[in-house]
């Protein structure tokens, strides 16, 4: 084989955007295409986010059940109000991150105030881990 065709060169590499933000990767070598997308990587992220809060207010909620059943909160005050802050904290990350994940359109006071300030910064849910 020749130095000209694309076989001899392993490193050539081409790259594609296309409009709906997907990226094309072609390589010379084998002429083998694969697709990528950086929001495919980001939905798996928030996805497993939510899935982490969901599975930490279940486990918090499951302690302070079992805490106020025996009656044992009288006596573990720290316990508890350290198991309400975990409480509060993952039920925050699983609302901030489930409103990440629907791709919520911020309009009006309600959308600037509520949601993006509290919510979308994500304040109310560093305030919570820091309180906990």
């Amino acid at each position: 084989m020749s130095e000209d065709t694309p076989t001899a060169m392993p490193h050539l590499s081409v790259v594609m955007t296309t409009d709906q933000g997907e990226t094309t990767d072609t390589t010379g070598e084998n002429g083998v295409t694969s697709s990528s997308s950086r929001d495919g990587a980001a939905l798996y992220f928030v996805s497993f986010v939510v899935a982490v809060g969901i599975v930490g207010t279940a486990a918090n909620g499951l302690v302070l059940y079992a805490l106020v059943v025996s009656e044992q909160h009288k006596k573990h005050e720290l316990i508890v109000h350290q198991n309400v802050l975990d409480l509060l904290s993952c039920a925050v990350l699983v609302v901030t991150y489930g409103l990440k994940l629907c791709d919520v359109h911020l309009s009006g006071s309600l959308g600037y105030y509520w949601l993006c300030m509290f919510l979308f910064s994500e304040s109310l849910l560093v305030s919570l881990i820091s309180a906990s």
